[in-house]
Protein backbone atom coordinates (compact mmCIF):
# COMPACT_ATOMS: atom_id res chain seq x y z
CA UNK A 1 0.00 0.00 0.00
CA UNK A 2 1.57 3.29 -1.04
CA UNK A 3 1.57 6.37 1.25
CA UNK A 4 -1.16 8.12 -0.71
CA UNK A 5 -3.59 5.24 -0.35
CA UNK A 6 -2.72 4.91 3.36
CA UNK A 7 -3.45 8.58 3.89
CA UNK A 8 -6.73 8.15 2.02
CA UNK A 9 -7.62 5.18 4.23
CA UNK A 10 -7.18 7.10 7.46
CA UNK A 11 -9.10 10.04 6.12
CA UNK A 12 -12.05 7.73 5.40
CA UNK A 13 -11.66 5.75 8.67
CA UNK A 14 -13.67 2.58 8.07
CA UNK A 15 -16.24 2.47 10.92
CA UNK A 16 -16.27 -1.33 10.97
CA UNK A 17 -12.54 -1.48 11.86
CA UNK A 18 -12.19 -2.24 15.62
CA UNK A 19 -8.91 -0.31 15.75
CA UNK A 20 -10.63 2.72 14.25
CA UNK A 21 -13.43 2.46 16.81
CA UNK A 22 -10.96 2.30 19.69
CA UNK A 23 -9.06 5.27 18.27
CA UNK A 24 -12.27 7.25 17.91
CA UNK A 25 -13.38 6.40 21.46
CA UNK A 26 -9.97 7.41 22.83
CA UNK A 27 -10.08 10.67 20.86
CA UNK A 28 -13.57 11.50 22.14
CA UNK A 29 -12.48 10.76 25.71
CA UNK A 30 -9.53 13.12 25.32
CA UNK A 31 -11.83 15.82 23.96
CA UNK A 32 -14.20 15.25 26.90
CA UNK A 33 -11.39 15.77 29.40
CA UNK A 34 -10.16 18.75 27.39
CA UNK A 35 -13.66 20.25 27.47
CA UNK A 36 -13.75 19.79 31.25
CA UNK A 37 -10.39 21.57 31.56
CA UNK A 38 -11.56 24.48 29.40
CA UNK A 39 -15.13 24.96 30.61
CA UNK A 40 -14.88 23.80 34.22
CA UNK A 41 -17.46 22.16 36.44
CA UNK A 42 -19.75 23.82 38.98
CA UNK A 43 -22.21 21.19 40.26
CA UNK A 44 -24.41 23.52 42.35
CA UNK A 45 -24.58 26.57 40.08
CA UNK A 46 -27.55 28.19 38.34
CA UNK A 47 -30.38 25.75 37.50
CA UNK A 48 -28.85 23.03 39.67
CA UNK A 49 -30.87 24.85 42.34
CA UNK A 50 -33.99 23.61 40.53
CA UNK A 51 -32.94 20.11 39.49
CA UNK A 52 -30.70 18.70 42.24
CA UNK A 53 -33.14 19.12 45.16
CA UNK A 54 -35.60 16.88 43.32
CA UNK A 55 -32.97 14.11 43.20
CA UNK A 56 -31.95 14.60 46.82
CA UNK A 57 -35.57 14.54 47.94
CA UNK A 58 -35.99 11.13 46.31
CA UNK A 59 -32.84 9.82 48.00
CA UNK A 60 -33.66 11.35 51.41
CA UNK A 61 -37.41 12.08 51.77
CA UNK A 62 -36.90 13.93 55.07
CA UNK A 63 -35.16 16.78 53.25
CA UNK A 64 -37.01 19.96 52.28
CA UNK A 65 -40.15 19.72 54.44
CA UNK A 66 -41.31 23.05 52.98
CA UNK A 67 -40.96 24.94 49.71
CA UNK A 68 -40.83 21.77 47.61
CA UNK A 69 -43.34 23.16 45.11
CA UNK A 70 -40.63 25.41 43.65
CA UNK A 71 -38.54 22.45 42.46
CA UNK A 72 -41.00 19.54 42.39
CA UNK A 73 -43.06 21.38 39.76
CA UNK A 74 -40.20 20.65 37.36
CA UNK A 75 -39.40 17.24 38.80
CA UNK A 76 -42.98 16.04 38.35
CA UNK A 77 -42.73 16.41 34.55
CA UNK A 78 -39.49 14.51 34.03
CA UNK A 79 -37.83 11.23 34.92
CA UNK A 80 -34.47 12.97 35.26
CA UNK A 81 -34.41 12.95 39.08
CA UNK A 82 -35.59 9.33 39.15
CA UNK A 83 -32.86 8.32 36.70
CA UNK A 84 -30.05 9.97 38.66
CA UNK A 85 -31.41 8.81 42.03
CA UNK A 86 -31.70 5.23 40.75
CA UNK A 87 -28.09 5.29 39.55
CA UNK A 88 -26.94 6.46 43.00
CA UNK A 89 -28.90 3.70 44.73
CA UNK A 90 -27.70 0.98 42.37
CA UNK A 91 -24.02 1.90 42.39
CA UNK A 92 -23.76 3.19 45.99
CA UNK A 93 -21.49 5.91 44.63
CA UNK A 94 -21.47 9.14 46.69
CA UNK A 95 -23.91 11.67 45.30
CA UNK A 96 -21.26 14.24 44.34
CA UNK A 97 -19.25 11.60 42.46
CA UNK A 98 -22.37 10.26 40.73
CA UNK A 99 -23.45 13.62 39.30
CA UNK A 100 -19.86 14.32 38.22
CA UNK A 101 -19.75 11.03 36.30
CA UNK A 102 -23.13 11.79 34.73
CA UNK A 103 -21.84 15.23 33.73
CA UNK A 104 -18.76 13.77 32.04
CA UNK A 105 -20.95 11.16 30.35
CA UNK A 106 -23.25 13.88 28.99
CA UNK A 107 -20.28 15.65 27.39
CA UNK A 108 -18.88 12.42 25.96
CA UNK A 109 -22.28 11.39 24.56
CA UNK A 110 -22.81 14.80 22.97
CA UNK A 111 -19.42 14.55 21.28
CA UNK A 112 -20.21 10.99 20.20
CA UNK A 113 -23.55 12.16 18.80
CA UNK A 114 -21.74 14.94 16.92
CA UNK A 115 -19.22 12.41 15.60
CA UNK A 116 -22.02 10.23 14.23
CA UNK A 117 -23.92 13.21 12.82
CA UNK A 118 -20.81 14.52 11.06
CA UNK A 119 -20.25 11.02 9.68
CA UNK A 120 -23.49 11.19 7.67
CA UNK A 121 -22.83 14.79 6.58
CA UNK A 122 -19.11 14.78 5.67
CA UNK A 123 -17.00 12.41 3.60
CA UNK A 124 -13.72 12.60 5.50
CA UNK A 125 -12.55 11.83 9.01
CA UNK A 126 -10.70 15.15 9.13
CA UNK A 127 -13.94 17.07 8.67
CA UNK A 128 -15.61 14.94 11.35
CA UNK A 129 -12.89 15.73 13.89
CA UNK A 130 -13.13 19.41 12.99
CA UNK A 131 -16.88 19.39 13.67
CA UNK A 132 -16.52 17.59 17.00
CA UNK A 133 -13.51 19.63 18.14
CA UNK A 134 -15.31 22.92 17.52
CA UNK A 135 -18.29 21.76 19.60
CA UNK A 136 -15.97 20.62 22.42
CA UNK A 137 -14.22 24.01 22.36
CA UNK A 138 -17.47 26.00 22.51
CA UNK A 139 -19.62 24.03 24.97
CA UNK A 140 -20.26 27.11 27.11
CA UNK A 141 -20.95 29.43 24.18
CA UNK A 142 -24.10 31.49 24.95
CA UNK A 143 -26.97 30.77 22.56
CA UNK A 144 -28.10 34.27 21.54
CA UNK A 145 -30.37 35.73 24.26
CA UNK A 146 -31.92 32.47 25.41
CA UNK A 147 -29.95 32.18 28.70
CA UNK A 148 -28.64 28.81 27.43
CA UNK A 149 -25.22 27.38 26.67
CA UNK A 150 -24.61 24.45 24.34
CA UNK A 151 -24.03 22.51 27.56
CA UNK A 152 -24.12 23.92 31.08
CA UNK A 153 -21.24 23.66 33.54
CA UNK A 154 -23.28 21.32 35.75
CA UNK A 155 -25.53 18.31 35.33
CA UNK A 156 -29.09 19.05 34.26
CA UNK A 157 -31.66 17.42 31.96
CA UNK A 158 -30.94 19.83 29.08
CA UNK A 159 -27.50 18.25 28.74
CA UNK A 160 -29.05 14.80 28.32
CA UNK A 161 -31.73 16.08 25.95
CA UNK A 162 -29.06 17.77 23.78
CA UNK A 163 -27.17 14.61 22.84
CA UNK A 164 -30.45 12.71 22.47
CA UNK A 165 -31.69 15.29 19.96
CA UNK A 166 -28.49 15.07 17.88
CA UNK A 167 -28.69 11.27 17.86
CA UNK A 168 -32.35 11.48 16.78
CA UNK A 169 -31.62 13.85 13.87
CA UNK A 170 -28.75 11.60 12.76
CA UNK A 171 -31.03 8.57 12.71
CA UNK A 172 -33.60 10.48 10.67
CA UNK A 173 -30.92 11.33 8.11
CA UNK A 174 -30.10 7.61 7.99
CA UNK A 175 -33.84 6.82 7.66
CA UNK A 176 -33.71 4.76 10.87
CA UNK A 177 -36.93 6.17 12.21
CA UNK A 178 -37.51 3.66 15.02
CA UNK A 179 -34.13 4.50 16.53
CA UNK A 180 -34.84 8.21 16.11
CA UNK A 181 -38.12 7.74 17.97
CA UNK A 182 -36.32 5.92 20.79
CA UNK A 183 -33.91 8.83 21.26
CA UNK A 184 -36.78 11.33 21.23
CA UNK A 185 -38.65 9.28 23.84
CA UNK A 186 -35.57 9.38 26.05
CA UNK A 187 -35.24 13.15 25.54
CA UNK A 188 -38.92 13.63 26.38
CA UNK A 189 -38.48 11.58 29.54
CA UNK A 190 -35.73 13.88 30.82
CA UNK A 191 -36.76 17.26 29.32
CA UNK A 192 -40.12 17.50 27.50
CA UNK A 193 -39.60 21.04 26.19
CA UNK A 194 -36.23 20.36 24.58
CA UNK A 195 -37.58 17.09 23.20
CA UNK A 196 -40.37 19.01 21.47
CA UNK A 197 -37.74 20.97 19.54
CA UNK A 198 -36.08 17.72 18.49
CA UNK A 199 -39.45 16.40 17.28
CA UNK A 200 -40.02 19.57 15.29
CA UNK A 201 -36.56 19.45 13.70
CA UNK A 202 -36.98 15.81 12.71
CA UNK A 203 -40.43 16.60 11.32
CA UNK A 204 -39.00 19.39 9.19
CA UNK A 205 -36.33 17.06 7.78
CA UNK A 206 -38.87 14.37 6.92
CA UNK A 207 -41.54 16.67 5.50
CA UNK A 208 -39.11 18.74 3.45
CA UNK A 209 -37.76 15.56 1.91
CA UNK A 210 -41.17 14.10 1.11
CA UNK A 211 -43.25 17.17 0.30
CA UNK A 212 -40.62 19.58 -1.04
CA UNK A 213 -42.92 22.38 0.13
CA UNK A 214 -42.49 24.55 3.21
CA UNK A 215 -46.14 25.37 3.98
CA UNK A 216 -47.21 21.96 5.33
CA UNK A 217 -44.03 21.86 7.42
CA UNK A 218 -44.81 25.20 9.01
CA UNK A 219 -48.38 24.16 9.75
CA UNK A 220 -47.17 20.96 11.40
CA UNK A 221 -44.96 22.91 13.82
CA UNK A 222 -47.44 25.43 15.17
CA UNK A 223 -48.36 24.96 18.85
CA UNK A 224 -51.94 24.17 19.72
CA UNK A 225 -51.80 24.25 23.52
CA UNK A 226 -54.21 26.64 25.23
CA UNK A 227 -51.86 29.03 26.98
CA UNK A 228 -53.96 32.13 26.46
CA UNK A 229 -55.24 32.62 30.03
CA UNK A 230 -54.61 36.15 31.27
CA UNK A 231 -51.58 36.08 33.62
CA UNK A 232 -51.91 37.42 37.17
CA UNK A 233 -50.01 40.50 38.44
CA UNK A 234 -47.84 38.19 40.59
CA UNK A 235 -46.94 36.17 37.50
CA UNK A 236 -45.94 39.35 35.65
CA UNK A 237 -43.68 40.30 38.54
CA UNK A 238 -41.95 36.92 38.35
CA UNK A 239 -41.45 37.28 34.61
CA UNK A 240 -39.57 40.56 35.15
CA UNK A 241 -36.62 38.46 36.27
CA UNK A 242 -36.62 36.45 33.03
CA UNK A 243 -36.38 38.94 30.21
CA UNK A 244 -34.79 36.30 27.98
CA UNK A 245 -38.35 35.01 27.41
CA UNK A 246 -39.30 38.27 25.66
CA UNK A 247 -37.70 39.15 22.34
CA UNK A 248 -38.10 42.98 22.52
CA UNK A 249 -35.97 43.05 25.67
CA UNK A 250 -32.97 41.36 24.06
CA UNK A 251 -29.77 43.38 23.60
CA UNK A 252 -28.53 44.19 20.08
CA UNK A 253 -25.76 41.57 20.22
CA UNK A 254 -28.34 38.94 21.21
CA UNK A 255 -30.34 39.89 18.12
CA UNK A 256 -27.18 39.34 16.08
CA UNK A 257 -26.96 35.87 17.61
CA UNK A 258 -30.53 35.26 16.44
CA UNK A 259 -30.36 36.72 12.92
CA UNK A 260 -26.82 35.80 11.84
CA UNK A 261 -27.40 32.00 11.82
CA UNK A 262 -29.95 32.40 9.01
CA UNK A 263 -27.33 33.85 6.65
CA UNK A 264 -24.63 31.45 7.84
CA UNK A 265 -26.84 28.38 7.37
CA UNK A 266 -27.95 29.43 3.89
CA UNK A 267 -24.31 29.92 2.91
CA UNK A 268 -23.28 26.59 4.46
CA UNK A 269 -26.13 24.85 2.66
CA UNK A 270 -24.91 26.20 -0.68
CA UNK A 271 -21.38 25.01 0.06
CA UNK A 272 -22.79 21.61 0.96
CA UNK A 273 -24.65 21.46 -2.35
CA UNK A 274 -21.54 22.44 -4.32
CA UNK A 275 -19.57 19.66 -2.56
CA UNK A 276 -22.38 17.15 -3.07
CA UNK A 277 -22.89 16.84 0.70
CA UNK A 278 -26.59 16.15 0.42
CA UNK A 279 -27.32 15.46 4.09
CA UNK A 280 -25.49 18.57 5.24
CA UNK A 281 -27.44 20.67 2.75
CA UNK A 282 -30.70 19.15 4.05
CA UNK A 283 -29.84 19.93 7.66
CA UNK A 284 -28.85 23.54 6.90
CA UNK A 285 -32.05 24.24 4.97
CA UNK A 286 -34.15 22.48 7.62
CA UNK A 287 -32.48 24.55 10.34
CA UNK A 288 -33.37 27.78 8.50
CA UNK A 289 -37.03 26.82 8.16
CA UNK A 290 -37.14 25.42 11.69
CA UNK A 291 -35.86 28.65 13.19
CA UNK A 292 -38.05 30.87 10.99
CA UNK A 293 -41.12 29.20 12.45
CA UNK A 294 -39.98 29.60 16.05
CA UNK A 295 -38.86 33.17 15.36
CA UNK A 296 -42.37 33.93 14.10
CA UNK A 297 -43.88 32.35 17.21
CA UNK A 298 -41.58 34.42 19.42
CA UNK A 299 -42.64 37.61 17.63
CA UNK A 300 -46.32 36.75 18.07
CA UNK A 301 -45.78 36.17 21.78
CA UNK A 302 -43.78 39.37 22.20
CA UNK A 303 -46.29 41.86 20.83
CA UNK A 304 -49.82 41.45 22.27
CA UNK A 305 -50.02 41.31 26.07
CA UNK A 306 -52.77 38.69 25.89
CA UNK A 307 -50.16 36.17 24.65
CA UNK A 308 -47.75 36.92 27.49
CA UNK A 309 -48.36 33.57 29.21
CA UNK A 310 -47.17 31.81 26.05
CA UNK A 311 -43.66 33.02 26.85
CA UNK A 312 -43.17 29.98 29.03
CA UNK A 313 -43.02 27.90 25.84
CA UNK A 314 -39.64 29.63 25.31
CA UNK A 315 -39.73 29.09 21.53
CA UNK A 316 -36.31 30.58 20.90
CA UNK A 317 -34.62 27.92 23.00
CA UNK A 318 -34.95 25.98 19.78
CA UNK A 319 -31.81 27.91 18.81
CA UNK A 320 -29.79 25.41 20.82
CA UNK A 321 -30.18 22.78 18.09
CA UNK A 322 -29.57 25.35 15.35
CA UNK A 323 -26.29 26.41 16.98
CA UNK A 324 -25.10 22.82 17.43
CA UNK A 325 -25.71 21.90 13.78
CA UNK A 326 -24.37 25.20 12.48
CA UNK A 327 -21.15 24.93 14.50
CA UNK A 328 -20.59 21.35 13.35
CA UNK A 329 -20.97 22.43 9.72
CA UNK A 330 -18.51 25.29 10.25
CA UNK A 331 -16.03 23.04 12.05
CA UNK A 332 -16.19 20.42 9.32
CA UNK A 333 -15.63 22.86 6.47
CA UNK A 334 -12.85 24.72 8.29
CA UNK A 335 -11.03 21.47 9.03
CA UNK A 336 -11.45 20.14 5.49
CA UNK A 337 -10.57 23.23 3.47
CA UNK A 338 -8.46 25.44 5.76
CA UNK A 339 -6.79 23.43 8.54
CA UNK A 340 -6.23 20.33 6.39
CA UNK A 341 -3.35 18.15 7.67
CA UNK A 342 -1.31 21.06 9.09
CA UNK A 343 -0.99 20.57 12.85
CA UNK A 344 0.11 24.18 13.37
CA UNK A 345 -3.12 25.41 11.77
CA UNK A 346 -5.21 23.31 14.16
CA UNK A 347 -3.25 24.69 17.11
CA UNK A 348 -3.48 28.24 15.78
CA UNK A 349 -7.28 27.98 15.73
CA UNK A 350 -8.10 25.91 18.79
CA UNK A 351 -5.56 27.09 21.37
CA UNK A 352 -6.71 30.76 21.33
CA UNK A 353 -10.34 29.65 21.10
CA UNK A 354 -10.04 27.40 24.15
CA UNK A 355 -8.05 30.04 26.03
CA UNK A 356 -10.80 32.59 25.37
CA UNK A 357 -13.49 30.22 26.61
CA UNK A 358 -11.42 29.43 29.72
CA UNK A 359 -10.98 33.13 30.55
CA UNK A 360 -14.73 33.72 30.06
CA UNK A 361 -15.53 30.96 32.55
CA UNK A 362 -13.10 32.35 35.10
CA UNK A 363 -14.80 35.73 34.82
CA UNK A 364 -18.19 34.07 35.26
CA UNK A 365 -17.12 32.15 38.41
CA UNK A 366 -14.27 34.28 39.81
CA UNK A 367 -14.64 33.19 43.45
CA UNK A 368 -15.05 29.48 42.79
CA UNK A 369 -12.58 26.80 41.75
CA UNK A 370 -12.61 26.32 37.98
CA UNK A 371 -13.29 22.61 38.33
CA UNK A 372 -15.07 21.73 41.56
CA UNK A 373 -13.91 18.17 42.07
CA UNK A 374 -16.32 15.99 44.07
CA UNK A 375 -13.64 15.19 46.67
CA UNK A 376 -12.32 18.74 47.12
CA UNK A 377 -13.35 21.25 49.79
CA UNK A 378 -15.07 24.32 48.32
CA UNK A 379 -13.04 27.48 47.77
CA UNK A 380 -16.04 29.82 47.60
CA UNK A 381 -16.97 31.21 51.04
CA UNK A 382 -20.69 31.08 50.30
CA UNK A 383 -20.30 27.41 49.46
CA UNK A 384 -18.36 26.87 52.70
CA UNK A 385 -21.27 28.37 54.64
CA UNK A 386 -23.82 26.27 52.74
CA UNK A 387 -21.80 23.14 53.51
CA UNK A 388 -21.62 24.05 57.21
CA UNK A 389 -25.39 24.47 57.20
CA UNK A 390 -25.83 21.00 55.68
CA UNK A 391 -23.65 19.44 58.37
CA UNK A 392 -24.72 21.42 61.45
CA UNK A 393 -28.37 22.49 61.23
CA UNK A 394 -31.54 20.40 61.69
CA UNK A 395 -32.91 18.73 58.56
CA UNK A 396 -36.27 20.45 59.04
CA UNK A 397 -34.73 23.93 59.43
CA UNK A 398 -36.17 26.68 57.21
CA UNK A 399 -33.90 29.52 56.17
CA UNK A 400 -34.42 33.11 55.17
CA UNK A 401 -31.74 34.80 53.10
CA UNK A 402 -31.47 37.72 50.74
CA UNK A 403 -33.90 36.92 47.87
CA UNK A 404 -31.19 38.27 45.53
CA UNK A 405 -28.41 36.24 47.19
CA UNK A 406 -27.32 34.71 43.86
CA UNK A 407 -26.33 38.19 42.65
CA UNK A 408 -24.17 38.99 45.69
CA UNK A 409 -20.45 39.61 45.03
CA UNK A 410 -18.52 36.38 45.28
CA UNK A 411 -21.61 34.15 45.41
CA UNK A 412 -21.13 32.98 41.82
CA UNK A 413 -24.81 31.96 41.53
CA UNK A 414 -24.43 28.86 43.69
CA UNK A 415 -27.78 27.35 44.72
CA UNK A 416 -28.58 27.27 48.45
CA UNK A 417 -31.15 24.46 48.38
CA UNK A 418 -29.00 22.28 46.15
CA UNK A 419 -25.85 22.50 48.31
CA UNK A 420 -27.12 23.23 51.83
CA UNK A 421 -30.00 20.71 51.53
CA UNK A 422 -32.27 22.95 53.57
CA UNK A 423 -35.59 24.66 52.86
CA UNK A 424 -35.68 28.41 52.33
CA UNK A 425 -38.18 31.12 51.47
CA UNK A 426 -38.71 31.92 47.80
CA UNK A 427 -35.96 33.87 46.02
CA UNK A 428 -35.94 36.27 43.08
CA UNK A 429 -33.80 34.27 40.67
CA UNK A 430 -34.60 30.58 40.51
CA UNK A 431 -38.02 30.37 42.16
CA UNK A 432 -39.31 33.09 39.86
CA UNK A 433 -38.17 30.79 37.04
CA UNK A 434 -40.40 28.04 38.43
CA UNK A 435 -43.26 30.55 38.49
CA UNK A 436 -42.54 31.51 34.88
CA UNK A 437 -43.11 27.89 33.85
CA UNK A 438 -45.90 27.13 36.35
CA UNK A 439 -48.17 30.18 36.88
CA UNK A 440 -50.21 28.63 39.75
CA UNK A 441 -47.13 29.14 41.95
CA UNK A 442 -47.19 32.90 41.37
CA UNK A 443 -49.25 34.02 44.36
CA UNK A 444 -47.30 31.98 46.91
CA UNK A 445 -44.00 33.13 45.42
CA UNK A 446 -45.07 36.77 45.45
CA UNK A 447 -46.19 36.60 49.08
CA UNK A 448 -42.88 35.15 50.25
CA UNK A 449 -40.88 37.49 48.04
CA UNK A 450 -42.70 40.53 49.44
CA UNK A 451 -42.20 39.27 53.00
CA UNK A 452 -38.45 39.64 52.42
CA UNK A 453 -38.68 43.10 50.87
CA UNK A 454 -36.03 45.60 52.08
CA UNK A 455 -33.84 42.72 53.20
CA UNK A 456 -30.80 44.96 53.61
CA UNK A 457 -32.62 46.88 56.36
CA UNK A 458 -34.05 43.90 58.26
CA UNK A 459 -34.13 44.09 62.04
CA UNK A 460 -34.43 41.35 64.63
CA UNK A 461 -38.18 41.97 64.71
CA UNK A 462 -38.39 41.30 60.94
CA UNK A 463 -36.73 37.92 61.41
CA UNK A 464 -39.09 37.11 64.27
CA UNK A 465 -42.00 37.96 61.96
CA UNK A 466 -40.69 35.51 59.37
CA UNK A 467 -40.32 32.92 62.10
CA UNK A 468 -43.91 33.33 63.24
CA UNK A 469 -45.43 33.40 59.75
CA UNK A 470 -43.29 30.89 57.84
CA UNK A 471 -41.48 28.88 60.48
CA UNK A 472 -38.11 30.42 59.64
CA UNK A 473 -35.60 29.21 62.23
CA UNK A 474 -32.27 30.21 60.66
CA UNK A 475 -30.90 32.95 58.46
CA UNK A 476 -27.82 33.63 56.36
CA UNK A 477 -26.47 37.18 56.49
CA UNK A 478 -23.62 38.95 54.81
CA UNK A 479 -20.89 39.81 57.31
CA UNK A 480 -20.86 41.78 59.55
CA UNK A 481 -24.11 40.86 61.35
CA UNK A 482 -25.07 43.32 64.11
CA UNK A 483 -28.64 42.26 64.87
CA UNK A 484 -28.04 40.60 68.22
CA UNK A 485 -28.73 37.12 66.83
CA UNK A 486 -26.94 33.96 67.94
CA UNK A 487 -24.56 33.15 65.08
CA UNK A 488 -22.61 29.87 65.44
CA UNK A 489 -20.83 30.18 62.08
CA UNK A 490 -19.12 33.04 60.33
CA UNK A 491 -16.44 33.57 57.69
CA UNK A 492 -15.15 36.66 55.90
CA UNK A 493 -18.27 36.90 53.72
CA UNK A 494 -21.35 35.47 55.43
CA UNK A 495 -22.73 34.57 58.85
CA UNK A 496 -25.22 31.84 59.79
CA UNK A 497 -27.58 32.81 62.62
CA UNK A 498 -30.49 31.33 64.55
CA UNK A 499 -33.82 33.10 64.45
CA UNK A 500 -35.26 32.98 67.97
CA UNK A 501 -39.03 33.26 68.57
Amino acid sequence: MNPLSLRYYFRRACPSDPLSKRTTTFGLLLLTLGALAVHGYHPYAEDAEIYLPGIKKLLHPALYPSGTEFFESHASLTLFPNLIAASVRLTHIPFECAIFIWYLASIFLLLLACWEFSGVCFDTTRARWGAVALIASLLTLPVAGTALYLIDQYLNPRNLAAFSAVFAVTRVLQKKYARAAAWIIFAAAVHPLMASFAVAFCAVLILMERLRKPAPVIAAMLPFANFFAQPSPAYREAMRFHISHFLPQWQWYEWVGLIAPFAVLIWLGRIGRSRNLRNLERVCHAAVLFELVYFAIALIIAVPQRFEALARLQPLRSLLLVYIFMLMAIGGFVAEYILKDRVWRWLLLFLPLCAGMFVAQRQLFPSTAHTEWPWAAPKNQWEQAFLWIRQNTPTDARFALDPFYMEAPGEDRIGFRALAERSRLADANKDSGAVAMFPPLAEEWWEQFQAQKNWQHFTRADFSRLGEKYGVSWTLLQTPATLGLSCPYTNQTVTVCRVEP
